[in-house]
């Protein structure tokens, strides 16, 4: 497998400003030789230069300065590789265009690693924080608790904070996938075990990370294919659209939600040639074995696999108009190829996303900038997936007078 082969995962890191999180994205990327010598160079100059040794912190720091400055840098150029696969790093939350693109599915993050200061402890922003990643839906978290080398490695305090860590995420449904003890800066257990923690015999951040799976836009996935198009040429009706999630093949035996009609796939067509099957994002036209009736917004799925269909959904959405939102009120919503009348049901977690503060807990109105979990009412019965599970069926926006004014992510019950 080559370099563009390689499966990405995109992994978002968290945690109070203070607590570390620049200096472990920097030793990430430096112990994983995933920065130009050129960016190594410049930071060890400007630490020689303010005689102190060289900072981790200082690579993150000078990226995302450059980024800020549109120089060079974009996020999605933030990488690391291991030799499983390659991560992309998304930023972390408390600037509000990132949250924006966060919450509306723009960037969208499969795993995460909240940094906690294990002198420190649990601290509000580190409460905030969690709660975000619980907001997202994320089910694939490392906690790691660093500067270790501040207290002397000392066992006692590292089970100390994390039972008062799995006090807090137990409450907020976050079950973390590890809990590690670290030294960014000194880098134990980042890339390589520490022999200065004897007494923890788990893995390092990396093996952790490679036990983690892909979540977004994976062949082995259900099958969910929103219809985009209808066309008749000639004789044929060829149903349009791109493939979702999971794989299509001649012959499959598809059903059409929300109206449960059935038939199989007679061909599968993709510019001038007819294929076997079809993956996990290609746009393709389907032709079925029964003269059906099929819209713009139905899904295919595989008759044995079939999707939830539902006139209630739960959502966590980031709001984005100057007007805000308010209970009853009547919006449109759009899901993948679908698109329906709501109305808002109950507004709660309200949270003002540059801070991350709790606003309320339950509310009659939701301000711009702000991210709430809404209980929302569909006109008609629509098809949706968990976000974790299938992206394109697990998130939405929300238009008013023909702009949109909220997106959204889909939510278990």
């Amino acid at each position: 497998m080559n370099d563009q082969e390689k499966p990405k995962l995109n992994i978002v890191f968290v945690g109070h400003v203070d607590h570390g999180k620049s200096t472990l994205i920097g030793r990430i990327l430096f112990d994983t030789n995933s920065l130009p010598e050129q960016k190594i160079s410049e930071v060890k100059t400007i630490c020689e230069q303010q005689g102190r040794p060289f900072e981790f912190a200082f690579l993150m720091d000078h990226m995302v300065e450059e980024r800020e400055q549109n120089i060079t840098i974009d996020t999605a150029q933030i990488f690391f590789k291991t030799k499983s696969r390659d991560y992309v790093i998304i930023d972390a939350p408390g600037h509000v265009e990132f949250t924006k693109n966060m919450i509306t599915g723009a960037s969208q993050a499969e795993a995460a690693i909240l940094i906690v200061d294990a002198n420190e402890g649990v601290q509000e922003q580190t409460k905030r924080h969690a709660k975000f990643l619980s907001l997202l839906g994320l089910n694939q978290v490392i906690v790691v608790l660093n500067k270790m080398d501040q207290i002397k490695y000392k066992e006692e305090r590292f089970k100390e904070v994390e039972k008062n860590l799995q006090d807090f995420l137990g409450k907020i449904d976050i079950s973390p996938s590890f809990i590690i003890p670290i030294s960014a800066f000194e880098g134990d257990n980042v890339t390589k075990l520490s022999d200065k923690m004897p007494w923890y015999q788990g893995k390092t951040i990396i093996d952790a990370l490679d036990t983690f799976k892909q979540t977004k836009g994976t062949a082995e996935q259900s099958l969910r294919f929103p219809v985009q198009d209808l066309y008749k040429v000639g004789d044929k009706r060829i149903i349009v659209g791109q493939v979702a999630s999971g794989t299509i093949r001649k012959g499959d035996e598809v059903v059409f939600s929300p109206k449960n009609t059935q038939s199989k796939i007679k061909t599968i067509e993709k510019l001038d040639q007819q294929l076997e099957e079809a993956v996990t994002g290609e746009n393709i036209g389907l032709t079925l074995e029964d003269p059906l009736f099929i819209d713009r917004g139905d899904i295919a799925s595989l008759a044995n696999d079939l999707p939830k269909t539902t006139t209630k959904i739960k959502g966590n959405i980031f709001w984005m108009s100057k007007k805000p939102l308010s209970l009853n009120d009547s919006l449109t919503l759009q899901c993948a190829t679908q698109e329906t009348g709501i109305t808002i049901k109950k507004i709660t977690n309200r949270i003002d996303s540059s801070t991350l503060e709790i606003v309320a807990d339950e509310s009659n109105e939701l301000k711009i900038t702000e991210i709430a979990t809404v209980t929302i009412q569909t006109d008609n019965e629509i098809v949706i997936d968990n976000f974790n599970e299938v992206p394109e069926l697990g998130r939405f926006t929300l238009i008013r007078d023909g702009a949109v004014v909220a997106g959204g992510i889909i939510i278990k019950e």
